[in-house]
């Protein structure tokens, strides 16, 4: 199966914690993969938390446009586009800062 590295970064900060998730397609919508991403995260973390609940709160701040996310480099705008995955795709959750002053 085709392995995807996904990570978290924040805009003029060091780098997040990166994943390693495989894959069993090559198409996945952008909001099945947020879940995937927040399910893994909880495991990992072994906080006791709602995955359903916390997805939910993943994608309204992804509409917030809290956050963008990238797939080997290319925005993914909608939550129900689908995208294609290879081994070796790295997918970026980029946590936006507002400008200061504005």
């Amino acid at each position: 199966m085709p392995l995807i590295t996904v990570t978290d970064e924040v805009v003029g900060a060091p780098g997040g914690p990166a994943w390693t998730i495989e894959v069993f397609e090559e198409e996945v919508r952008l909001d099945e993969l947020i879940r995937r991403r927040v399910v893994l995260e909880i495991a990992e973390s072994g906080v006791d938390a709602d995955p359903e609940e916390r997805t939910r709160l993943t994608l309204d701040a992804f509409r917030r446009n809290a956050f963008v996310v990238l797939v080997d480099d290319r925005q993914v705008t909608e939550l129900d586009e689908k995208v294609r995955l290879h081994a070796g795709s790295r997918v970026t959750f980029l946590k936006l800062v507002p400008l200061v002053g504005g």
